[in-house]
């Protein structure tokens, strides 16, 4: 069988697989949201949503730090990492962790999506397929992204933004040997999907009303309110990311955002799990959502009440979803953007109604506001609109979901240059993008470029010893390394050319008298991005890799291209 035959049947298989994931982590939470219903007495029910997530957490947290003895992370930057790193290669656990800890993390209230941890099982599983089958990083990567459509693809039903999301957020090239696996691989798991869970749209949705012309303002508008409440969602993630990061110990974590979450769930229940039936609600344009189980409950048929809601949930969301997350809890932050997303529409279109000049329709503008925030969460646009026209059969407001997502996704990139899946590892310059000469630089390592056939010299060697050094190696370099191992200088052949063959001053003339200490220099664990401008702004061909002081060896400029130039091949999916 030819490469792309056998791709493409594997392609297939990742994608049942990936379904397959999809279609166990739903009924897993599903049946963990039974079980905690049924122990749930109707005269409790609005206390009992203080204790459910933490419970939910803890039980989580006890699974990773007892059973599983390994770290459960963050399902899209997980794999983004594998990709860049790490070749690929994604550990074993989470072939079941993630189906595990996100269904006690959400089955119990937790207020986080289950997007990410199908996507962690999915790509686990084409990982693990890639890795038996000994496949190279090419064809590995491409399996993973089938992984990734895959298990979009099943979850939310929507084959089509499935790989626009492999596409845009895995950043999987979109070439003529990666599209038919992608399409296979998405097809196969949404059929899965449909097989055990149904044909039903996630979010079904009439278009009473089309796009008109004269809410072309309005429409512009939600999606600069959605690209600043994408940028609120951005800062206050990992603003209290980092407030986790300063706690020393895990049950700090876990009390602290433990009862934080107890506490926002307590007075607004909406913040309860992943707000599934609350996006239903809001669509049909029913808010009760917003009251039902609340302390609020009274004022339910107020219109000043639920605009008031409407905008703490927004600005609570988040910080939900941000204290799970600290707690320990496993999850994904999609179902959360999509309900900040039909809230802000919500809200922008109730206000509009009220205080504008035209009356639009609310349920229009609360579906196109969950793809404002998808383009401005995740910054991917293309995602936004086709995954948001997949979900709900909107397809009739394609035009409007384009306007919206388009000018969240110019306002976000204004302030945060990148989204919550890619700022860490952006941080940390371990972020591939479609630039395949920087991935391709990127996927270097410096350890496997050093060159150690070099001559080594003793600062007390002499001119004699230079000599001989000369007619025993080809090259012109020669590190001066003193007892300890540690780098002194080098001697450069240009340097000593008019003195090489006057035989009177071998023996007088120290090794110590011609070395230089050179300018130029890099560590072992430098990034290839590092090397590269010191290659370009010395101009030498050779550089020192020196570690603490100590040589360990030259890594050369002809070197670097050569690897460079295969690493090219190696990324390119053509």
């Amino acid at each position: 069988m030819s490469e792309r035959g056998f791709i493409t049947v594997l392609s297939i298989a990742v994608g049942l697989l990936a379904g397959l994931a999809a279609v166990i982590i739903k009924n897993t939470v599903w049946l963990t949201e039974r079980v905690v219903e049924s122990f749930i007495a109707e005269e409790v029910h609005n206390y009992i949503y203080f204790a459910l997530p933490i419970i939910g957490i803890v039980l989580a947290v006890f699974f990773i730090r007892y059973i599983l003895r390994r770290p459960v992370r963050h399902g899209i930057p997980n794999v983004l990492h594998s990709i860049s790193k790490t070749k690929g290669r994604i550990r074993k656990h989470n072939l079941y962790s993630s189906v595990i800890t996100s269904s006690l993390t959400v089955g119990f209230g937790g207020s986080v999506g289950l997007e990410g941890p199908t996507v962690a099982t999915g790509t686990a599983w084409g990982a693990w397929l890639a890795e038996n089958l000994r496949l190279n990083y090419k064809n590995t990567i491409l399996l993973l992204g089938c992984a990734c459509a895959g298990a979009m693809a099943a979850i939310f039903k929507a084959p089509i933004a499935a790989i626009v999301f492999a596409v845009e957020v895995i950043m999987i090239d979109l070439t003529v040997f990666s599209l038919v696996p992608l399409l296979l691989a998405s097809a196969t798991a949404v059929l899965t999907s449909y097989f055990f869970l149904g044909q039903t749209v996630l979010y079904p949705f009439n278009v009473q009303t089309a796009f008109e012309l004269a809410d072309l303002p309005y429409y512009i508008l939600l999606g600069i309110l959605a690209g600043f409440v994408s940028v609120y969602f951005t800062k206050m993630y990992m603003y209290i990311g980092s407030l986790f990061d300063k706690l020393k110990t895990n049950l700090s974590k876990l009390v602290f955002g433990g009862i934080g979450l107890g506490i926002l769930i307590f007075f607004f229940p909406s913040l309860f799990g992943e707000g599934y039936q609350s996006i239903n609600k809001c669509l049909s344009g029913d808010l009760s959502y917003l009251f039902d189980n609340s302390l609020f409950y009274n004022f339910k048929d107020e219109l000043w009440a639920a605009l008031i809601l409407l905008t703490t949930v927004i600005l609570l969301k988040i910080i939900a979803t941000s204290l799970t997350f600290g707690a320990g809890g496993v999850g994904g932050i999609f179902a959360p953007t999509l309900f900040m997303g039909v809230n802000t529409g919500m809200l922008f279109a109730q206000i509009v109604n009220i205080f504008g000049i035209r009356n639009i329709n609310t349920n229009n503008f609360a579906l196109i506001g969950m793809a404002g925030l998808i383009a401005g969460v995740l910054h991917a646009p293309l995602t936004g609109i086709f995954l948001i026209a997949d979900i709900s059969g909107g397809y009739k407001l394609f035009v409007p979901l384009m306007i919206t997502a388009t000018f969240a996704y110019i306002i976000v990139r204004t302030f945060t240059p990148n989204s919550v899946y890619h700022v860490q590892l952006a941080r940390r310059k371990e972020l591939l993008t479609h630039d395949k000469d920087a991935n391709a630089l990127q996927l270097l390592e410096v350890k496997k470029l050093i060159e150690t056939d070099f001559e080594i010299l003793s600062p007390n060697a002499t001119l004699r010893d230079l000599t001989e050094a000369i007619s025993r190696n080809h090259r012109n370099l020669f590190p001066v390394v003193d007892e300890n191992g540690f780098m002194v200088g080098m001697v450069k052949m240009d340097d000593v050319r008019d003195i090489i063959f006057k035989h009177d001053l071998y023996d007088k003339i120290k090794i110590s008298e011609l070395m230089y200490m050179p300018e130029y220099f890099i560590g072992s664990n430098d990034n290839m991005e590092t090397v590269a401008h010191k290659f370009e702004t010395s101009g030498r061909y050779n550089l020192a890799v020196i570690d603490e002081g100590k040589y360990i060896g030259f890594v050369s400029r002809a070197q670097v291209f050569t690897k460079y130039r295969k690493q090219i091949i190696d990324v390119s999916h053509v």
